[in-house]
């Protein structure tokens, strides 16, 4: 059975504060391994991204641990990732947002990510329960909306998310059926050049606690 509209939301800098993450997470590192370390794992984790297309931190310290077999740290590292607080990271109005939407729809997370961090993260923040479960994590979510349809089937989808660049690609996808909403939050967002590189969204706000009845 189908819903009239499913809302469907990003995890990273659109509900939750992931660049105040990533930060807490490069002090860690420097006051765990120095900075010479640091900076070799963050070197790690870009060329793991390149390859598998999404962020993985773990991933990153797994071939981190290839280069350094003796370094303890490593376990203190993996802990700090595993039992973050992504709690304190949820953007105020998050939750607010997501009841919103589940009154006029139905309501699901679309993120991409690896399949053990991502979705700890998004259990770990409390956004699991707040969508009942409704959670889809892929490695290029633009690319799987046939999954998408056939889970949540709708006449009609509303997209919110911080980068521009995955708001067009699926807008050429589903076109009229799609409403783009464009958040303007996080440092993808912040970058002028990135958003003139695509169109604008059907809508912008500026916090996700700005998303109303009026999408």
């Amino acid at each position: 059975m189908s819903a009239s509209t499913v809302f469907l939301l990003d995890v990273d800098n659109t509900l939750l504060d992931n660049d105040v993450v990533i930060g807490d997470l490069k002090r860690h590192l420097i006051e765990t391994f120095g900075e010479p370390r640091a900076e070799r794992y963050w070197e790690i984790f870009e060329e793991l991204r390149a390859e598998l297309g999404y962020a993985d931190y773990l991933g990153a310290l797994q071939r981190y641990r290839i280069e350094n077999p003796r370094d303890t740290g490593l376990l203190e590292a993996s802990l700090f990732l595993l039992h973050y607080p992504f709690a304190d990271r949820v953007f105020p109005g998050a939750f607010d947002a997501i009841e919103r939407a589940a009154r006029r729809g139905r309501v699901a997370i679309l993120s991409d990510g690896d399949v053990v961090f991502q979705p700890r993260k998004v259990e770990r923040s409390g956004l699991w329960r707040a969508v009942g479960g409704n959670v889809l994590i892929y490695i290029h979510k633009e690319e799987m909306l046939d999954d998408v349809e056939r889970r949540f089937p709708a006449d009609r989808y509303v997209m919110v998310d911080d980068k521009i660049r995955i708001l067009t690609a699926m807008k050429s996808i589903w076109r009229d059926r799609l409403t783009t909403v464009f958040v303007r939050q996080g440092h993808y967002a912040a970058d002028p050049q990135l958003s003139a590189e695509f169109p604008p969204a059907d809508k912008t706000i500026d916090r996700i606690g700005d998303l109303g009845d009026d999408v």
